[in-house]
């Protein structure tokens, strides 16, 4: 394969870093479309009893568990002349897209039962090509450089454009849906379709604008389980999971929460939705490259830690707003984004690190199954987060809406299931990822020796050849 002079050398140009960062578009619009929107739309629009909604995607992890580890290593064993990871992108976006559309229509009307199981076989197939997708994109990285500071910088890029798209979409969406107030079901039609073509052409220019040029030799040929066992060996890859499961759990669940919150607890409209949610994306966004000097100079450990206790505040505080209280609650979800952004950026700058000390110690890499339950962890937090929302709002009485019908105020007993929803329930999740990360064992010293030690074995190979 012939190379253009962008890719000539280990730095990458800002072309290079836009187009990589674009891949991170598309996906987090379709999954904050579905984290801040899907339940309302199941059970206010479609219809749909408030546990039966929040069951629908918890069901699908059953098959995201199996499905994500076997498309890591898939792409992990794919050799074509576009590389191993950038086929998955290309053939998987226009699918995905589709699908992401067939998401938001209510094909039977009034029928629970066939809609419950039409909206799970379209989780099942939505799942799987989020993951055909997200997944090679994130184990990508690795492969378009060698070099420490420009594999950052292509994070920075990425999350760059990943909170911009979930931003994008949580503000645009209830502004659009606000001009189809009396046919719902409609406006959910044409608002996807348009959002599905958002989706899908960010994948294809990332497809186009980046080239793999670091295909690992080391890859390995071990079975799959037999990987997954060695894989969750590594202590630090444990404390890891429960770093990121709990934060991005309390992230799924502020989402999730957010339009009853704002519409039922506070009983605002819907620009109030778009309001809240710029509140925590856009100070998530902002605070991005904050965060990053503070890791710079303090530790990933440390910086996290800030930043969740920040965010564990605004939580508390959450709870005790009452209506009309705006400009408090306002400063609140700031305070929120705040600790969401260390959330999206430090979990995802540890992967790279446990990579390298497992290579140190199996002599082998094997980013498809590290980077798979990271994928995976990002839905079970959606769908947890959908599911015991869900659930809490059936068990407390929450009013769903029949067809046509518009439900505008709910028991007692539902408002405050939303208010706990809001306040202590994300408040412990982020307790949970402060305890796991207390013990994360990777430090600025020891992943240094780690680096040390890899390069003296690679000068080794190197003189015995």
């Amino acid at each position: 394969m012939t190379a253009s002079s962008d890719f000539d050398s280990d730095k990458l140009s800002f072309r290079t870093k836009v187009a990589y960062g674009m891949g991170d578009l598309g996906p987090p619009i379709a999954a904050n479309l579905q984290l801040f929107f899907l339940l309302p739309f199941f059970t206010v629009v479609a219809g749909l009893p408030a546990g039966m909604a929040g069951s629908i995607l918890a069901i699908s992890k059953v098959w995201d568990a199996i499905n994500d580890p076997i498309i890591g290593i898939l792409s992990d064993r794919t050799h074509t002349r576009w590389g191993r990871r950038r086929p998955w992108i290309l053939f998987g976006a226009i699918p995905f897209g589709l699908v992401f559309f067939a998401q938001w229509l209510v094909p039977f009307p009034g029928n629970t039962t066939a809609l419950f199981r039409y909206y799970i076989a379209i989780a099942v197939l939505f799942n799987t090509l989020y993951t055909a997708v997200n997944l090679p994109y994130t184990a990508l990285t690795p492969e378009l450089t060698q070099d420490y500071d420009e594999r950052t910088s292509l994070n920075q890029f990425r999350f760059t454009f990943s909170i911009a798209g979930s931003l994008l979409a949580g503000v645009l969406h209830p502004l659009l849906m606000d001009q189809f107030q009396d046919d719902p079901q409609r406006g959910y039609a044409i608002v996807s379709a348009m959002w599905s073509v958002a989706i899908v052409l960010p994948l294809l220019y990332c497809f186009l604008g980046t080239r793999e040029r670091y295909q690992s030799s080391s890859t390995t040929d071990l079975p799959l389980f037999q990987q997954i066992r060695i894989a969750f060996r590594n202590r630090a890859y444990l404390n890891l999971i429960g770093i990121y499961l709990f934060s991005w759990l309390a992230v799924q669940l502020t989402a999730t929460i957010i339009p009853f919150y704002i519409t039922f607890w506070m009983g605002l409209d819907n620009q109030w939705i778009s309001f809240s949610i710029l509140g925590v994306q856009g100070t998530a966004m902002a605070m991005l490259f904050v965060w990053n000097q503070v890791s710079a100079r303090m530790g990933k450990r440390v910086t996290f830690a800030m930043g969740v206790s920040i965010w564990l505040l605004a939580h508390c505080a959450l709870f005790l707003v009452q209506p009309g209280q705006l400009g408090l609650m306002l400063g609140l979800c700031v305070m929120a984004g705040m600790g969401v952004s260390v959330a999206y950026l430090i979990p995802w700058s540890m992967v790279p690190d446990i990579i390298e000390v497992d290579e140190l110690a199996t002599g082998e890499r094997r980013e498809g199954i590290f980077y798979s339950f990271m994928v995976l962890l990002q839905k079970v937090g959606l769908a947890l987060g959908l599911f015991l929302v869900g659930q809490m709002l059936e068990i407390a009485g929450f009013i769903s809406a029949g067809a046509g019908e518009t439900v505008t105020e709910q028991p007692d007993s539902a408002l405050q299931a939303i208010r706990f929803a809001i306040g202590p329930l994300p408040a412990i999740s982020l307790i949970l990822s402060l305890l796991c990360v207390a013990f994360y064992p990777i430090t600025r010293e020891r992943y240094a020796e780690v680096l040390h030690q890899l390069n003296l074995r690679k000068q080794q190979q190197n003189e015995s050849l």
